[in-house]
């Protein structure tokens, strides 16, 4: 029932496109796995081995943490609608701090959404499609903009002091490259 395959094909993007919600998981070698949702429209493939996507101010840092000890990383995609399929990549990822030289190569591909914090990129070697025949309908009734009127209110220099607090290490105590950039 599964395909694997070497790069992301142009059916995968048209895939992706209809899609509202992605995954991202990643584990350090020690400590907790991390599956972490992602909406809006932040994900982008930058070639047929790569993709990126805009991480937003959350209430955790995990992936970030993670790609710091092991560049693992996998995506997955879910049909919730129409024809069943659910699409995983995986990946060696890392994290783009704003103000970096790739940051200012990758920030114009993206809409910079209130709270935009990190853009993870990856490098995919594997994109694997399986059936999803069990996955169940749902129904799309619209974005979500509540973490986007979170960080609206807080502003900037607030944003920075929750990210010192909230987004600086993992559950697990792994400094991220937001916490090392603000000792």
């Amino acid at each position: 029932m599964g395909t694997a395959y070497e790069s992301i094909r142009p059916e995968h993007e048209a895939f992706i496109r209809e899609q509202y919600l992605f995954f991202v998981g990643t584990a350090a070698p020690d400590g907790h796995v991390n599956l972490s949702p992602k909406g809006h429209d932040v994900f982008r493939i930058l070639s047929p081995n790569r993709v990126a996507y805009l991480d937003l101010t959350g209430s955790g840092n995990e992936t970030s943490a993670h790609l710091t000890v092991a560049d693992r990383i996998t995506f997955m995609f879910v049909a919730f609608q129409g024809k069943p399929l659910i699409l995983r990549f995986y990946g060696r990822g890392k994290v783009i701090l704003p103000g970096s030289e790739q940051w200012e190569e990758l920030a114009p591909l993206f809409e910079l959404m209130p709270g935009h914090r990190q853009i993870i990129v990856a490098d995919i070697d594997i994109a694997k499609t399986s059936c999803g025949f069990s996955v169940p309908f749902y129904s799309y009734d619209g974005e979500r903009n509540t973490l986007l009127d979170w960080a609206n209110n807080k502003g900037e220099e607030k944003l920075t002091e929750y990210r010192k607090l909230k987004n600086s290490t993992s559950m697990d105590g792994i400094l991220t490259p937001i916490g090392e950039s603000l000792l």
